[in-house]
């Protein structure tokens, strides 16, 4: 049997956050969710990302007087373990063996508690506009790395916030060209199975 590479893990910057914590002993990852996110909602951070109010949030440092909008996140304690801006970079917030507080009420497969089992994955957008190509390249890297790494996550089990709390969240909303995204990933998978084979 064929020797296969593995896929690589993207760049990352380490951005560390305090939201997170343990996993339940002997919890499994199993389960990818993507997120959008943007503050004030529609708009977007200049390069560097460091200091804007996404990255300040989940850094535990966002100045909530300074939009309107920010108010009702005084005191909120959230993170993804990873965030996509325009450009297509990549910030780790928190490592991905730890349970991110980025899913809140949540369900899957009869399953509460989707912060346990999953991995929160923030795109820089907002449901009506269109994500980057570079977010697209970037997320699709990093999920074939994520898929490779742990046997338990497959692409049947990377959903939307909106699969996971319906009624409570929509994103990444109808901006997200899901077909395109489970093709490419789908393609890899098919890809690699077939490798491993010869």
């Amino acid at each position: 049997m064929k020797t296969v590479a593995m896929p690589v893990c993207p760049q990352m910057l380490q951005r560390p956050s305090t939201h997170f914590d343990d996993r339940p002993p002997g919890e499994e990852i199993s389960l990818l969710v993507i997120h959008n996110i943007s503050l004030p909602a529609g708009h977007f951070a200049k390069a560097p990302q460091q200091g804007c109010p996404v990255d300040s949030l989940f850094c535990g440092t966002l100045d909530c007087s300074i939009h309107p909008s920010f108010t009702s996140l005084q005191g909120v304690r959230v993170a993804a373990h990873c965030v996509i801006w325009r450009d297509g970079t990549i910030f780790q917030y928190v490592p991905f063996a730890n349970r991110a507080w980025h899913a809140g009420k949540s369900e899957f497969a009869g399953r509460a508690n989707c912060n346990d089992f999953s991995i929160g994955i923030e795109l820089e957008g907002c449901d009506n506009m269109p994500y980057t190509e570079q977010q697209y390249q970037s997320l699709i890297a990093l999920s074939q790395y994520l898929l490779s790494r742990y046997q338990q996550l497959k692409p049947e089990r990377i959903v939307g916030h909106c699969d996971i709390a319906p009624g409570r969240k929509t994103d990444p909303g109808p901006a997200f060209d899901w077909s395109y995204y489970r093709a490419t990933i789908q393609a890899v998978v098919q890809a690699t199975r077939m490798e491993s084979r010869e």
